[in-house]
């Protein structure tokens, strides 16, 4: 969601050397992209010592898209003379431009263009960027064989999952008419469940990565995928950024804001009244989930790949 904004940054400062300060498991994203210079891990060091490693860089500017307090004490501590961030969290007598928080209706509703207003605002950039994608580096298929990408996971909640049954029924159709692999994405804690996924599979070839590769392995293994599958989650949007043909089925969260972008993604999602509830847990049926059947999304799915 942030690389937009630090693409703008890279634009507006040509020459300028741009640092990202980030925690050790969000770093890699931004370590593929050449626009960054320098990657400064955040890695459980105290707001004190942060500070005082930064204080010695000469940094002239702070634009902090992180909005908790936190950012805003470190870019203080480190002395760095402009600091700038959405005034919000009580930490405005720590920024040097403290920019009001945009109002619903005032920006898209997209989330990548919470941190784009935010240099807005700040005069950083005149207006919106009109791209609509969110773009990675893609690096080709290591060996040229088709897979099929499927992350059944999500970190947000059960209410944001679709079964694993359904995850099963539409990957493995998309890997009989394809001629293709399929492989299994999700952190360690949701390794159990793409097993689950994968014990479902008959036929086609199943690797289980859940768990086993760190943010760059991931990234380069979905890269040479022929299609992504997946709840709202960060591999959709991160397999969708890399332009592979992303399927996203919704529910409890709310595709407009926080939906795969790009001409090579699809949403698929039943309407019913209570979407998008944005709970973790669904207190009653699931409906928004068990009403979206596995041929619709294989369906779908082969859509894109013909278009």
């Amino acid at each position: 969601m942030s690389l937009p904004a630090l693409r703008a940054i890279r634009e507006r400062f040509p020459e300028a050397r741009l640092s990202v300060l980030a925690k050790p498991w969000v770093a890699d994203l931004y370590g593929r992209e050449s626009f960054v210079n320098e990657i400064i891990l955040y890695s459980g060091q105290s707001p004190w010592r942060m500070g005082r490693e930064l204080r010695g860089r000469g940094f002239d500017c702070a634009i902090l898209l992180q909005n908790a307090f936190e950012a805003a004490w470190i870019a203080w501590l480190a002395g760095i003379p402009t600091r700038i961030g959405y005034k919000r969290d009580g930490r405005q007598v720590l920024l040097t431009r403290a920019v009001p928080v945009p109002k619903p209706g005032e920006i898209p509703r997209h989330e990548r263009f919470y941190y784009l207003e935010l240099l807005r605002r700040a005069g950083i950039i005149d207006r919106l960027p009109e791209s609509e994608a969110i773009q990675l580096n893609r690096t080709a298929p290591p060996n040229g064989k088709r897979v099929i990408g499927v992350s059944p996971g999500a970190a947000y909640g059960n209410a944001k999952r679709w079964l694993p049954e359904r995850f099963a029924e539409a990957a493995g159709e998309l890997a009989r008419r394809r001629g293709a692999s399929i492989a299994l994405f999700g952190s360690q804690s949701e390794r159990d469940l793409c097993e689950r996924v994968a014990q479902l599979l008959i036929g086609p070839q199943v690797t289980n990565y859940a768990g086993q590769t760190t943010l760059a392995q991931f990234i380069d293994l979905a890269s040479g995928c022929e299609l992504f599958l997946t709840n709202d989650s960060g591999a959709m949007h991160i397999a969708s950024a890399l332009g592979v043909p992303t399927v996203a089925i919704f529910g409890a969260t709310d595709d407009i804001a926080t939906g795969p972008t790009g001409a090579h993604a699809r949403v698929v999602r039943q309407p019913v009244s209570c979407s998008p509830c944005l709970l973790r847990e669904c207190p009653i049926d699931h409906r928004c989930m068990t009403r979206v059947p596995s041929g619709r999304v294989a369906e779908v799915a082969l859509e894109l790949l013909r278009s």
